[in-house]
This record gives structure tokens, C-alpha cells and sequence, in this order.
């Protein structure tokens, strides 16, 4: 059995700068990143999606242009949360409209953006969710 490679530091160097366009919402970088090959469901180490940060962060123009792209609006992190319950927490109504848009389920996720809506008692949020 071969011994795990150490991946790359220009690459994690990259992947690095990638996750912080995400959060800064530096939408047209990060769009030609992903054009040129960075996958639109790119993971750090924690399972949050380029998505989840984007979402998290208020960013729904870069939410728009990566589901565009191919991302999964519904891929969980490694703590089962979804990008929709993050922006629903963050109460991000033009980022939840976006990823609803691009078929975000409100119930997956634990827990789901509708639960994440009552447990914080967000009847706008609840209303733009359906439920």
C-alpha cells in the first residue's frame, strides 16, 4: 500500500484563493476559475461547498453563477448542514431566493432551512421558504 501523497502547495495555495472568492463574493474571478476547470462543487476541509460560502457570506450573485455552473444547490457539509439553512440562519432573503431558484431543497439538511427558519421564528423567511 502506497503511502498518501501531500497534495500540491500551489494547488492548496489556489483552492485556498478560490474559498475566499466565495466569501468575498468576487463573482466574475471566481466564475472564470470554475470556467477554466475548478469543479463548482470544490470542498475544503470542513465539506463547505464554493456555494455554502458564497450563501453564507450574502453573496447571491455568486450563488446565481456557480449553480449556473453546475453546483449542487443541496451538498451538505460535514456537519449535515445545507447552503439554504446557512443563508435562511444568516437571514440572506435574496440569497435563499437565488439558491431556491436554482432548486434548493428547504428540507434537507440538519437542521433544514425550515427548521432553521422556526427555531429562529423568521415568518419572513418561513413565507420565501413555502412553508
Amino acid at each position: 500500500m502506497s503511502e498518501p501523497r501531500e497534495p500540491d502547495p500551489d494547488l492548496v495555495d489556489l483552492w485556498a484563493r478560490v474559498f475566499d472568492m466565495a466569501r468575498h463574493g468576487h463573482t466574475e474571478t471566481l466564475a472564470a476559475y470554475v470556467d477554466a476547470g475548478i469543479s463548482a462543487n470544490l470542498t475544503n476541509d470542513k465539506g463547505d461547498t464554493l456555494v455554502m460560502l458564497a450563501a453564507y457570506h450574502g453573496h447571491a450573485g455568486t450563488v446565481r453563477a456557480l449553480l449556473r455552473r453546475g453546483a449542487d444547490p443541496d451538498r451538505l457539509n460535514d456537519r449535515g448542514q445545507s447552503p439554504l439553512a446557512g443563508a435562511v440562519f444568516k437571514n440572506e432573503p435574496d440569497v435563499v431566493q437565488a439558491l431556491l431558484d436554482g432548486g434548493a431543497d428547504a428540507a434537507a439538511g440538519s437542521p433544514s432551512a425550515v427548521e432553521t427558519a422556526r427555531m429562529f421564528d423568521n415568518a419572513d423567511m418561513l413565507a420565501l421558504l413555502g412553508a
